[in-house]
Formats: C-alpha cells, structure tokens, sequence
C-alpha cells in the first residue's frame, strides 16, 4: 500500500517533468510503455523482420479474461493472422477513411465504433488518431501506431498487424472492404490501451470521443431536452463536435434488439448530420444517422426507401447525399429522433458554448487526485464525519460572460470529473465507482487561504451548486453559471472509503484557476487543553521517584526501562490499551534523546511525559466510546490538534503507516505519530539555518537522521 501511494507521488512527479518539457500534447505524446514507433520499425526494417509486440503478444491473454479468457470455448479457433496472410492487396486505407470501413464484429463495442463513425466526419481530427503514412507496402515491417488522449495528455501507442481470425475473416471490427485495416488496427491499438478486447465490451461512447480529441461531454436526456435541442445539435456539427446517441433498454432481455421500426434498443449510434429540407412547402428538421453494424436501419418516415424523398427536389437530395443503401446510414425527422431516442452525447472539442449564437475559446484547467480508504475517500454531502476529509479544490473565476443574461454578472463554467483506469482493471472485478461533486462559495474573509477547509465550515454552509446526480460513469460533468469570486470543488464517490484515482477538468469562458488545495506544511501550537490539576502534580513526582529507582547511578533509562514506567502510567489513568510495545519505546528514545546517548535522562524524561500527557488528552477527546481507538479520519483531526499542519498526501501516508487493517489507531500508535513529526520537524528545523524551508543533506547525514529515528 505504501508502494501504491509513492508510486502515485513519483508519477506525479514525472508527469509535471513531461509538462515542463512539453510531453503528452498532441505534437509530442508520450510514448506508450516507452515503445519507441519510429526506432522500432528502423530496428525491423533493419533486421528484415516483421514487428512483434511483446507488450501486447498475440494471445489469449490479449482477448480477455472472461467469456474470451482461457477457458472460453469461443476462442479455441481463433487465429492472429497478419493483413497479407487473410487477402490479396491490403491495404490500410482505401479512398479515405470513412464511415462504412466501420462493422461491427463479435464483441460489444459498439459505443466504440459509434465514436469512430464520428470522428471519421472530421478529416483533423481523425488524422490526429491516425497518423499518416502508414501502408503494407513500402517500408512496411508489420509495425503500426495511433495516438490518444489519455486523462490530459496525448499517448502514442504501438501494436503490431495480427489481427484475431476465425475461417480467415475478422473477428472483430472490419471494413466493407475485405482488404481494407484501418479500423481493425485501431481497434487493437484501444483494446492494447485498455489490456485486452474483452475489457472494450460494452461502454458509454463519451469515453472514446474523449479520448480521441481530449474533448469534454455534456449529456442531455431527450425526455427532458431544452426547447433549442435542434439548434444546439445544428452548431455542434457546424462546430466539428462528435455526437452519439441510444436508446435505453430497461429489459435485459431487450439489449440490442430490434424494434419493429429498425432501430436498436441498448445500442450506440453515431450523428452524421443535421440538416432541413423543404417539404410540401414546410421546413423538416432532419438527422442522420449511423449504426455501426453497417446494417439494419430505420424504416419509418425518411428513411432510405420513405416515400418522402419523392416529394422533394433533386438538388436537396443531392445535397442531403441521399442513397437507398443498406449501410447502416439513414435520415429521420428530428421529431421522430426526440420521439425515440432518449439519451444524446455531445463531445465539445474547445469546448464550444453550444446554447448561444457566438463562438466562444474556453480555458482549461487540469488537475489529478485519488480518493484513499481512511483518509481521503469521504464519500458524499450524506457523510459529514467523513465528507471534508475528500480532496478540496480552490476555483477562481476571475470575469464576466461577454453577454450577461438579465444584467447579471455571471461566469459560465463546466466541471467534468473523470475516473481513471477503471476499465483496464475490469479484469480483476473492477468497476465504475458512483461519483459527483458539489462547489461551495468560500466567504471573503477566507480568501486566499489555502488551507483545507475543516468538517465545521461543511455542517454551516450549503452547496452552491453540484452535479446532478452521481452516477457510475467514466464521466460526468455539469455547467454552472456563477458570480465571479472564489470557490472549493469536493469531488467524491457516493459511499466512503472507496478507492481510485481521478481526474478534475474545469472548462470556463474565461480566465479561471483551478487548483488542489495543499495546505501550508508547519507546526502550530496545540489545541489548548485542560490545565493539569495538583494531583497530576503529585503523580509527576511518584514517577520521577521511579525513574530515579530504575535508572540508577547514571540516572538513564533505556528503552526496555521506559517501557516500564510508561506502562504504569497507563494503567493509573484507566485507559483502554495494551500498553507500549519495546519497538515503540525505542523510537520514543530514539526522538528524545538530544545528547545521543541512547537513553534517556531525567530532563528527557520528564519533556516526554508532559508531551503524553498532551497527546493522551488529544487521543481521549476523539475515543468517545472509550474502546482504545480511534479511526483514521479523527486522526487527522487529532494530528491537527496537535499543532501540525499537513498537505493531503502526507495525511494518506501517516494513515497507511500507523492504522490497523480496520482503519483504527490505537493509542500507542498514535503517540508514536506524534513523536515522529515532532522529532522530523525539529530535525529540519535545526538543519534549515536561514528558514527558507530548504535544507542540503549529504548522504551520511541523511542516513543518521532518518535510521536512528
């Protein structure tokens, strides 16, 4: 656990190297598992060998891990066959890339696909996924690679050409053209990304039109659409945004039927088109659609066949690009569209303002998180023991909209929250988490602080605004129409203690910050406390008489002697514990001892025991029930009592080194924490001469400091 969570910091690290550099944009993505293209496929040419992918092999492993895992009887006859050993003449794209070279196969991708059939609408775009210059002919050595955004930066990943067979055609996504791979290689390069084909199976599309254009989504329910919906779909395409939509099957029986009209309940379909045609004298809204089946259509009013296209001028057929083909392409009334479809996804590629007529350049900021058991997965508003404790981020929306409603001075901004690698980890029973988000106004007077806010300011102040609902998506984001001022976004899954890590994009038409809130690393006096009472006095004496009797002529105690004494105390205040463990002694010596000694004299003594009698008073406040412990939420609390200052990632760590499997500190490991900051915080203190919060250690010092502690 302590691996995960400094992994996650030195991945940070990296990442805001790469940033510094310029990695991870479009013009200079990472590097997929360091695979290298362009050495790679010099390296083959080379040697005259066809690439073979060791990261992402040709085998079962590489299908699934479930209904295509090793004991699935589906994949016993499936074959990797390169391009060249299933036809004559491959060839990666014939003609341009377009929306018929996209069939679906044996695997429930289609909100996959549907995104392809999109993108392929915007030349730019598609070409960003699928760099040029790619062919079976010249210098080919087997080798091909596609670029994508993942989670805020661009990554270009590598896959080799074989492909699964079964009696020597695809198994899964094909083109129209049997010699035609475009569409099945990119497929292998998102299931590569994702760790298999079987972890593609079903999906919202949002997730692959984000991560082929970095975009962000917004979701409309057509039963409840704005009055405008025609208009905003007419912009999004006149803007280059990707559309898709489906219809809700709430029969699981139902999923991926056909109706009796050709449409597909529990299906993704792409939106190729919005348009009008003149009528009978009346303007008809229309929409294009496509499945990716690359078959079964829409038979009612204007499709393929409709009688409708008879009626209207040739001209308008043309442009409307009008074919009686069975390719999965058809037109419907935009009536009919909000009539049967019941939910639509419009991926924003700046992203656009979609609800007025002017076209808007939006900022973004970016920032990473994680949710940790124990420390910082607080779960929802329902939860205030727990809630504040999630990760906190200070917004600051600085102006204005160019054009304000009704006079008022309103910012236009939108959150999306985005859960990472849930997917790639289907395999060992991972799932979406249910996640939301709420925004709070932080009040004018504490502007500017950037210090975590505390469970009070929770219990007294309501949300400004939140996300709908939570829902267990990849993504889900809101807009939101604010005053400028200063803001905290609380992202969290609905129940606590539910691990993961996330992404927080905020998209605003203007100048916004958006940052995670670390608060400032120092240590404070502690919480006031009771004054200690005369017959604490009297007790302090009976034990100094003690330490006098155990220490002997040297007037020192070891570990083992401390152990000792401060086990007596323990017993004399009734208090629920086993006692101190020698271990823990030793790094109560180890902390206290000044003059190196290895013991600890009556002066040492005496600064520890008044330090526990602090620290004991701290721990009895938060173990109400008197059961020993406390859990690892109030820990922070208490370690803030005890006048220390920590950031969020340091709270995570001191949660995983000194709780028990259920989250609990008992009272020995509690004081151990304390005196560990205690004792770091005095060391730096005393190594940092001029207070500039920096210090220089060689590699010896380094090593005293940190293993006799």
């Amino acid at each position: 656990m302590l691996y995960t969570a400094l992994g996650f910091f030195c991945d940070r690290l990296v990442r805001e190297r790469r940033t510094r550099n310029g990695e991870g944009t479009f013009q200079k993505p990472i590097k997929y598992l360091e695979q290298d293209f362009v050495r790679l496929k010099e390296d083959c040419l080379k040697k005259k060998i066809l690439f073979e992918d060791e990261m992402f092999p040709a085998t079962t492993e590489a299908l699934g891990y479930k209904e295509l895992g090793q004991k699935s009887s589906k994949v016993k006859n499936i074959l990797w066959k390169r391009p060249q050993e299933i036809c004559e003449n491959p060839k990666f794209i014939i003609g341009g890339a377009s929306r018929t070279d996209i069939c679906q196969g044996d695997l429930g991708d289609c909100w996959f696909l549907a995104a392809i059939a999109c993108l392929t609408l915007n030349e730019k775009l598609l070409y960003r996924v699928i760099p040029k210059d790619q062919y079976f002919t010249e210098n080919y050595a087997g080798i091909f690679h596609f670029q994508f955004w993942r989670f805020g930066e661009w990554v270009d990943v590598v896959i080799d050409d074989r492909i699964p067979t079964f009696n020597n055609h695809l198994v899964f996504t094909k083109s129209a053209e049997r010699n035609e791979f475009w569409s099945a290689l990119l497929e292998k390069a998102y299931a590569k990304l994702h760790g298999s084909y079987e972890a593609l199976k079903g999906g919202n599309t949002t997730e692959a039109m984000e991560d082929f254009t970095g975009g962000v989504t917004e979701f409309f329910e057509m039963k409840g659409a704005p009055k405008d919906m025609y208009k905003i779909m007419k912009k999004a395409t006149e803007r280059g945004s990707l559309m898709a939509c489906s219809i809700d099957s709430f029969v699981p029986l139902q999923f991926e039927t056909r109706m009796p009209n050709g449409l597909v309940k529990g299906h993704a379909y792409s939106v190729t088109g919005v348009d009008e045609v003149t009528h009978r004298n009346q303007k008809v809204k229309l929409v294009r659609l496509r499945n990716p089946w690359g078959s079964i259509e829409w038979n009612g009013p204007w499709s393929d066949k409709a009688r409708e296209w008879s009626e209207i001028e040739k001209p308008q057929k043309l442009r409307l690009h009008h074919q009686m083909k069975d390719d999965g392409e058809f037109w419907m009334a935009f009536d009919d569209f909000k009539r049967y479809y019941t939910k639509l996804e419009i991926c924003n590629l700046t992203p656009d303002a979609l609800d007025d007529d002017k076209l808007h350049k939006w900022t973004v900021s970016i920032n990473e998180g994680r949710w940790v058991r124990g420390c910082s997965a607080g779960g929802c508003r329902n939860y205030p023991d727990t809630f504040w404790t999630n990760p906190q981020y200070r917004l600051k929306l600085f102006e204005e909209d160019d054009d304000p409603d009704d006079n008022e001075v309103l910012c236009t901004f939108l959150v999306a929250l985005m859960q990472k690698n849930r997917r790639k980890e289907r395999k060992i029973g991972v799932n979406f988490h249910t996640i939301g988000f709420a925004i709070y106004e932080v009040p004018k007077e504490m502007h500017g602080n950037k210090q975590h806010l505390p469970k009070d300011f929770f219990l007294y102040h309501a949300s400004k605004c939140r996300s709908k609902s939570y829902i267990n998506l990849r993504e889900i984001s809101e807009r939101f129409r604010l005053p400028p001022g200063e803001y905290v976004i609380i992202p969290s899954t609905y129940e606590p203690h539910q691990e993961g890590e996330f992404v927080l994009r905020v998209f605003s038409e203007k100048q916004n910050l958006s940052e995670e809130i670390e608060s400032q690393i120092r240590t404070d006096n502690p919480k006031s406390l009771p004054v200690i009472s005369n017959k604490e006095s009297e007790e302090d004496l009976q034990f100094c008489r003690i330490f006098r009797q155990i220490a002997g002529e040297d007037m020192q105690i070891s570990a083992a002697e401390l152990k000792s004494i401060l086990n007596r105390v323990v017993k004399k205040h009734n208090m629920k514990t086993e006692g101190f463990a020698l271990e823990s002694c030793r790094s109560m010596v180890a902390l206290m001892d000044t003059d190196g000694s290895g013991k600890l004299n009556l002066a040492e003594f005496k600064h520890l025991w008044n330090k526990i009698k602090q620290w004991q008073a701290i721990f009895q406040e938060y173990d109400k029930d008197n059961s020993g412990l406390i859990d690892s939420y109030e820990l922070r609390s208490a370690v803030n009592d005890a006048g220390f200052r920590l950031n969020s990632h340091l709270y995570e760590l001191i949660s995983m080194r000194y709780t028990d499997l259920n989250m609990n500190v008992d009272f020995d490991s509690f004081i151990c924490c304390i005196l560990r900051l205690e004792g770091m915080f005095r060391a730096f203190h005393a190594f940092d001469k001029d207070g500039d919060g920096i210090i220089k250690l060689n590699v010896l010092e380094w090593l005293q400091l940190t293993i006799y502690a």
